[in-house]
């Protein structure tokens, strides 16, 4: 027999790992195959196992359900509850946008600098982003890799990407090498904002990095549009410096 599940709290290779793993461990598993990307694992059994002792044997981090009755469900829900769970997922992230700029506001607000402003709204977000990918920073390269180009195609990339997101937010704090810090961020955030825009159009659901692995958010347009807001920024400045 063979029947596919859907299964979600996987967020890395890691734990497509410990997935199989369990699953593997039941008597009456023959083979497991995971797909992280599609959160779905597919197994093959020599009797029907029920989903409750497929849910024992794994960690309490992940959830299995019958694909088949997970559309369903999703289905029956409705976008409105959708919309209000994703909301609630990412509420952690407006939470700290709206820190940072209250921030980078008060900072620059007698005598008023809007440029002061930007800079050091970019410097903040820099250091509290990378600070989140530091608390895990062994499986936060994992989850970059699944949607950031750079880190697919160079091994090592998603490791020092938070120390180069930590000094980018101390150029921009100390006014050291601006043009440097605007157009290093223009192209690495441009390149992740390309992979973002790929997964959102392709509609797989996956979890975001933005804030490493500590807080699960889902890839969403708020993750396009918070990359699209720094974009904006660093090429208004460059244009500045140079005009």
């Amino acid at each position: 027999m063979i029947h596919t599940y859907t299964v979600t709290g996987m967020t890395c290779n890691g734990c497509k790992a410990s997935v199989e793993k369990a699953l593997q461990s039941i008597k009456q598993v023959t083979d497991v195959s995971v797909n992280l990307e599609q959160a779905e694992a597919t197994i093959h059994c020599s009797q029907l196992i029920p989903i409750d002792q497929l849910q024992v044997a794994l960690s309490d981090k992940f959830k299995i359900q019958d694909r088949q009755k997970t559309k369903h469900i999703s289905a029956a829900s409705g976008a409105i509850n959708n919309q209000k769970s994703e909301w609630k997922q990412l509420f952690p992230l407006f939470l700290i946008f709206g820190y940072i700029s209250a921030a980078a506001i008060i900072l620059n607000y007698k005598p008023w600098d809007g440029s002061g402003v930007m800079l050091d709204f970019m410097g903040l977000f820099y250091i509290v982003f990378s600070f989140f990918k530091l608390l895990d920073l062994k499986w936060f390269p994992e989850s970059f890799k699944m949607y950031d180009p750079l880190a697919k195609a160079i091994p090592g990339y998603g490791f020092v990407y938070p120390f180069i997101e930590l000094a980018l937010g101390m150029l921009f704090l100390t006014r050291v090498q601006l043009p440097l810090a605007l157009i290093a961020t223009i192209v690495i955030l441009g390149v992740t904002t390309i992979g973002v825009t790929k997964t959102l159009l392709s509609k797989k659901t996956i979890q975001c990095a933005c804030l490493g692995t500590a807080l699960k958010l889902p890839m969403t347009k708020a993750t396009f549009i918070e990359n699209t807001i720094m974009l904006i920024m660093a090429v208004w400045m460059l244009l500045k410096i140079y005009n």
